[in-house]
């Protein structure tokens, strides 16, 4: 098993939930895979347990990665920490995939010098966000953690705390009314690929902002948004 290699010119690329193309996403394995290889960035999600721990998982329920369906947000950390993963396939677990806490999420990106992706979920207030942000500080990445989020109060959160933080707003589709408000928050944009044309990353560029693709995994698609000139393209098996 490989990553799928393409021609990506100067793209930053981001490993999407770790390497989940070869390892069970959002676990360390998948982390550790990206660290081994040549992304620039290892991307994952953030939950926040009922205890108010940071949890890595993308959904709230641990059912399509586990076939348990646990709500991880009503759930203390340590009962979400206990419930094994599955290897890449329903019904078959591996006794190390667990659900990873963000200590060890930055710990392994600190170590394999990749930059943090961190996608933000819930949202529980400005003071969870300096803890988390304490948190990344003290395992000394934080000039090395872009945040990223479908929610505009959480990417505004942490432009108040952080107004230097690298802060990409996620969207699926291309509004042009999104321009000013992006300008004035100094936010970069992080778009599903489907929706980038060359006239949108020329824009972007013009206005002095970054952008991001997701989820890219197919070598063509990846070249063309490439050849582009797009800053960072996310996907899960692409290299």
């Amino acid at each position: 098993m490989n990553t799928i290699k393409f021609d990506k010119k100067n793209v930053k690329m981001v490993a999407h939930r770790g390497v989940s193309g070869l390892e069970c996403e959002n676990t360390n394995a998948a982390f550790v895979a990206a660290g081994n290889r040549s992304y620039f960035g290892v991307e994952t999600d953030m939950h926040i347990t009922a205890d108010g721990k940071f949890a890595i998982i993308h959904d709230q329920s641990t059912k399509r990665v586990s076939g348990i369906d646990a709500d991880v947000e009503n759930l203390p950390f340590d009962a979400v920490r206990g419930i094994r993963l599955y290897d890449r396939k329903a019904g078959v677990t591996r006794s190390d995939l667990c659900i990873p806490s963000l200590e060890e999420y930055i710990r392994i990106c600190h170590r394999y010098d990749k930059v943090c992706v961190l996608e933000l979920k819930d949202c529980r207030g400005i003071e969870k966000y300096r803890e988390m942000i304490e948190i990344i500080k003290a395992n000394d990445h934080l000039d090395k953690t872009i945040f990223i989020s479908f929610g505009k109060d959480n990417c505004l959160m942490i432009k108040e705390i952080m107004p230097e933080a690298k802060v990409q707003f996620l969207i699926s589709e291309w509004n042009d009314d999104l321009l000013p408000w992006l300008k004035e928050n100094g936010l970069d944009l992080d778009i599903y690929y489907g929706s980038v044309t060359k006239e949108l990353v020329d824009l972007i560029h013009e206005n002095g902002m970054e952008i991001n693709c997701w989820t890219v995994d197919k070598a063509e698609d990846g070249e063309r948004l490439a050849a582009w000139g797009v800053d960072y393209i996310t996907s899960n098996i692409l290299e």
